[in-house]
């Protein structure tokens, strides 16, 4: 079982300024991995036992002992049984994981990028990893750990075989962005676009580019910034301490553009990339003109780091979408877009384009938006003209604000004089009761809304009923 280089007992207490208990002979054994969920302890893992809100990893402590955890970050002592292994004594055990992350990321040799940006961070993420993985052993972030628990676990996963870790880095507060930068110290940072989402935290889009822009505090100071150049707020960065900055984009001017793109309706579409070294055609599989930003960013990045134009073309092909995020289900009865992991304005519309190139009946089905601040039912009403003037066919509308999205599609419909037909319910329970009733054989169907409203239940059931020819 490979170990973490240099992570021992004795130097995971010193980096977090804990006190340590631990037995002579293991005072230099390397940690096998890093944990906070007691069911994934192995063999020699350290353990951080955090207080959480459903649960508190001390009550785990002797079971992760027992399952052969070599040192465990505690915030009291473990049970009197259990107090001659070895554990560290700390103020904050999440803290100390930060801590302990940020001296880990000085001791291993990956280059390591770190994505933000309002939306596509996770699709971003997976399009620079698979590029990457045509040249390089590359550890990229799994699920949703891009947070202040998450990204110091992800850095703790990286192990001496990995020659680039990526790493989605998401924030919706000020200062959260800073911290997860000092933790990550990028060599390369990426920033996919300046959108609304988190502005009941940070106020304007211009509060969220000075918040993401964090992220440029702790990268190398010699390292690559790659922007999104078609996004307005993004070209106000004109220098970043001594980086090189890179932009991509669909327009002229930038140092990586795409042009002819060409859709290829819910399969995907081809492009040509355009950089100084040439052009290359594309295949990009994912749906949307949001992907073509994607594979942008994967070549901006595969550029920096060396890889040819024909690494980067078999890298773009390689993507694959995650269950969520504009996932493609294709069923007996219906093709279903599965974007429910999380949406905002703008990857809302964005998967509203996506769908309105649909050659079948067009359905969304639409949830609340979270975390919108004081304009939140204007966004949601420009989310309901905005679906009229795509030409969906069927809406189907839940939740409290989605009422919003429900009734500014009536206005917009009667004043385009259009056949759409609108529903809403106020809760998801009903809606998926009457869903079959709404639904034609051959629909198109769309399910986004923010991951509060659990609308994977959704999407189970019409995968459920999509293979039930009644």
């Amino acid at each position: 079982m490979s170990t973490m280089h240099k992570m021992t007992p004795e130097l995971i207490a010193q980096a977090c300024n804990g006190k340590l208990f631990c037995l002579k002979e293991d005072r230099q054994r390397e940690v096998t991995g890093a944990v906070i969920d007691s069911r994934k302890v192995e063999y020699h893992n350290l353990f951080f036992a955090v207080r959480g809100e459903r649960t508190d990893g001390h009550h785990y402590i002797g079971q992760v002992f027992d399952k052969g955890a070599l040192v465990v970050v505690c915030e009291e002592e473990p049970e009197e049984q259990y107090r001659d292994r070895n554990y560290i004594l700390v103020e904050n055990s999440l803290t100390a994981l930060r801590e302990i992350a940020e001296y880990y990321r000085t001791c291993i040799k990956a280059i390591v990028v770190g994505i933000t940006g309002s939306v596509g961070k996770t699709t971003t993420k997976e399009f620079i990893a698979a590029t990457l993985s045509q040249k390089f052993h590359v550890l990229k972030t799994e699920g949703n750990f891009n947070n202040e628990i998450g990204l110091p676990l992800t850095i703790l996963r990286i192990r001496e075989e990995h020659e680039v870790a990526v790493v989605e880095m998401g924030i919706n507060h000020f200062g959260e962005m800073r911290r997860l930068s000092k933790v990550a110290k990028p060599d390369i940072a990426v920033i996919t676009n300046i959108g609304q989402c988190h502005l009941e935290f940070l106020g304007s889009r211009e509060g969220i580019l000075k918040a993401k822009s964090e992220i440029f505090e702790f990268m190398n100071p010699a390292g690559t910034v790659c922007l999104n150049g078609d996004d307005d707020c993004l070209a106000t960065i004109q220098k970043v301490n001594e980086c090189e900055i890179i932009r991509f984009g669909l327009k002229t001017g930038h140092q990586i553009i795409a042009e002819h793109i060409t859709p290829r309706g819910l399969l995907g579409s081809s492009a040509r990339i355009v950089t100084a070294e040439g052009s290359f055609d594309v295949s990009i599989p994912l749906s949307g003109q949001h992907m073509v930003y994607n594979a942008l960013a994967a070549t901006a990045v595969g550029k920096t780091l060396g890889l040819s134009h024909q690494e980067i073309t078999e890298g773009i092909a390689m993507v694959k979408a995650l269950g969520g995020r504009n996932n493609i289900i294709q069923t007996e009865r219906y093709i279903i877009i599965d974007d429910c992991y999380n949406a905002n304005p703008v990857s809302m519309k964005a998967a509203l384009d996506l769908l309105s190139i649909s050659d079948s009946r067009k359905v969304a089905i639409l949830g609340d938006m979270g975390e919108l601040g004081e304009n939140v039912a204007a966004l949601h009403r420009e989310i309901g003209y905005y679906l009229v003037q795509k030409g969906i066919d069927l809406v189907i509308c839940v939740g409290e604000y989605a009422k919003e999205i429900f009734s500014a599609a009536l206005e917009k419909k009667e004043e385009m004089k259009l056949t759409l037909s609108c529903h809403y319910y106020p809760d998801k329970e009903e809606m998926i009761n009457n869903l079959t009733n709404l639904l034609q054989n051959g629909d198109s169907i769309l399910v986004k809304a923010s991951h509060f409203m659990e609308f994977d239940k959704v999407v189970e059931k019409l995968e459920e009923s999509g293979f039930t020819n009644t």
